[in-house]
């Protein structure tokens, strides 16, 4: 199969045949074997409906419903796990993004070897007043921390190798980060295509001010992953064991300081009546945690299961 369109919806019903249409037209249009998976992320409106009905006329439509909002990030992963396409699309429900580009992307994945492409919305069509004002510092500061050149993390249009989709793991809220997933899973070749973003035909965003705040919050954890996601120890046993040295030489300075006094008959102090005897006390205690925390994170690591956040009510022609 050359191509999987993958497509998380949240209530689009008034788009789902619209979109539907286009994508086959253009499918036709370069005699590509395809197939369109729609993932309900458990709408509350006609959507579903609307889903069946376009399986029945065109069995190339594949579909998976959620029992409930499980977010984004469980319906691509969803997605994912089912696709079967060399090339692996993304876009969103809305009609915002332009099926049009699909063979585009088509081509830099099969034809110029691409691992991943992302899709740029140079004019971002999204109703959505802050990112106005969204500097430029904050698209530096995800480059830097993610070490991933992209000027947009937040385009859901992009195409995949299968071979990418089928080694990562798209978890929580890091749909954004994909990308990054992928070069840190040992995808290096990462490119972006400039892509034409249209204003949104009917209903109203899902995004609010919550998406940036999640965004910086997202950057912190891939950071974290990317360096420590399998060493914990690398991280919190390190700063333990630096900790607990620290305390336990200023503890160990205290006493053989009272130890010396008493010798040489000099005038001393309790140890207790030293704040510094209780900052080295807390300081150790600080230590011996954060080492714990790196050990019980490395056993967690070595025994977890792959969980799949999200409960599946129906599934359609998944054969």
């Amino acid at each position: 199969m050359n191509i999987s369109v993958v497509i998380p919806l949240l209530n689009e019903e008034e788009s789902l045949s619209e979109l539907h249409s286009w994508i086959v037209q253009v499918m036709n249009k370069h005699n590509y074997n395809y197939e369109i998976i729609f993932i309900d992320d458990g709408s509350s409106d006609n959507s579903w409906n609307v889903i069946e009905s376009l399986t029945k006329q065109n069995s190339n439509v594949k579909a998976i419903r959620f029992l409930k909002n499980f977010g984004k990030s469980q319906a691509l992963h969803a997605g994912f796990a089912k696709a079967k396409g060399d090339v692996v699309v993304t876009m969103d429900a809305d009609l915002q993004d332009n099926p049009e580009e699909i063979p585009e992307l088509y081509d830099l994945i099969l034809n110029q070897n691409y691992d991943l492409v992302s899709g740029w919305k140079k004019k971002d069509m999204t109703p959505l007043f802050p990112k106005t004002y969204l500097p430029n510092y904050s698209i530096g500061q995800r480059r830097k921390t993610s070490g991933v050149q992209l000027n947009d993390f937040n385009c859901g249009l992009k195409a995949y190798k299968n071979l990418v989709i089928k080694n990562i793991e798209v978890s929580g809220e890091m749909h954004r980060y994909i990308p990054v997933l992928a070069k840190n899973a040992g995808f290096s070749k990462i490119g972006e295509k400039v892509v034409k973003h249209q204003a949104r035909k009917y209903g109203e965003t899902k995004f609010g001010m919550e998406r940036f705040i999640n965004g910086f919050l997202d950057l912190i954890t891939i950071w974290f992953l990317s360096r420590f996601g399998k060493r914990p120890m690398h991280l919190f046993g390190a700063w333990g064991v630096v900790m607990f040295l620290i305390g336990f030489s200023t503890s160990g300075y205290i006493g053989i300081s009272k130890l010396y006094r008493l010798y040489n008959d000099l005038p001393y102090d309790l140890v207790t009546n030293s704040p510094y005897f209780y900052i080295s006390l807390t300081t150790m205690i600080i230590g011996s945690q954060l080492f714990l925390a790196g050990f019980l994170g490395e056993i967690i690591l070595r025994n977890k299961e792959s969980n799949e956040n999200y409960k599946i009510s129906n599934e359609l022609n998944m054969n």
